[in-house]
């Protein structure tokens, strides 16, 4: 039987990143994508000017009606939230849906800062979301809120990572992926599994090209694969080599970093696996 991944974040009409890049891979893998959509937009918010239409208000109908269908979902899979009451409803769609894998992408800031929508108070109810998880993929700066650490761009050791790791682990999830580590000129990602304390680095050169959405990418084709019981390093490996083709292949074109990346041309390997 197909299985189902409940996909919740925004949908944006223009710029590639959140759902519009979560149904199209979480299809090549072969799982079939419930959009649970928080937002909806006419562009993502990277661009000077989008219109925007809060979900909220539905989202706790909108699950009611799936639990009186009696869908089972494989996997939850979160993303961003913009708000204290949607962080509540997922939560509260999670305990319903105890069976399920548990996904959460914990986004809340980058190079060191809270996004500007993101208040004390929702940093911490999205550490109370990342101890219902079995997976979590933060990147660096939120790697380091979870674990309330300070944040020091380029200057952690692969100890120092690790230890954030497992900080981050100790709130709940037994699998940790910190994303998008700049190390010399490499970007790293760290996984780290608690039931066994194992832990890898993959590693790709940094191409020095920034385009929004490849976070989403990483932790859909990752969660795609853990779906369909890849080991979780496969799984890491293969969405890094994915982003670095799709980042250098995109590069080669006039593409603003708002537009995203170009992934659709490489699908084929997704589908393939």
């Amino acid at each position: 039987m197909q299985k189902k991944v409940a996909a919740i974040n925004d949908l944006s009409g223009i710029g590639k990143c959140s759902l519009t890049v979560a149904i199209p891979i979480l299809s090549a893998l072969k799982v079939q994508c419930c959009p649970f959509p928080t937002a909806i937009l006419s562009s993502q918010t990277g661009y000077p000017e989008f219109t925007f239409l809060d979900f909220t208000d539905e989202m706790d109908s909108y699950s009611k009606v799936w639990q009186n269908l009696g869908v089972n979902f494989d996997t939850i899979y979160s993303g961003f939230l913009g708000s204290e009451h949607q962080i509540e409803i997922v939560s509260n769609f999670i305990k319903q849906n105890n069976s399920s894998f548990i996904v959460v992408d914990p986004v809340m800031g980058d190079n060191g800062k809270m996004y500007p929508v993101f208040t004390q108070k929702m940093c911490d109810q999205i550490r109370e979301l990342v101890k219902l998880s079995n997976l979590t993929t933060p990147n660096l700066t939120e790697a380091c809120f979870l674990a309330g650490k300070n944040f020091y761009q380029n200057k952690f050791t692969r100890k120092e990572l690790l230890d954030i790791a497992k900080a981050v682990s100790d709130l709940g999830p037994e699998n940790v992926i910190i994303t998008g580590i700049l190390e010399n000129n490499n970007i790293l990602n760290l996984s780290y599994n608690k039931n066994n304390d194992e832990s890898s680095f993959t590693s790709v050169k940094y191409n020095n090209c920034s385009y929004s959405g490849t976070g989403d990418i990483f932790t859909s084709i990752v969660c795609g694969l853990v779906t369909n019981n890849y080991d979780l390093n496969f799984a890491v490996d293969t969405a890094t080599k994915f982003i670095y083709k799709s980042v250098n292949y995109t590069s080669q074109f006039d593409t603003h970093r708002n537009d995203g990346v170009m992934f659709e041309n490489f699908l084929g390997e997704l589908t393939s696996l």
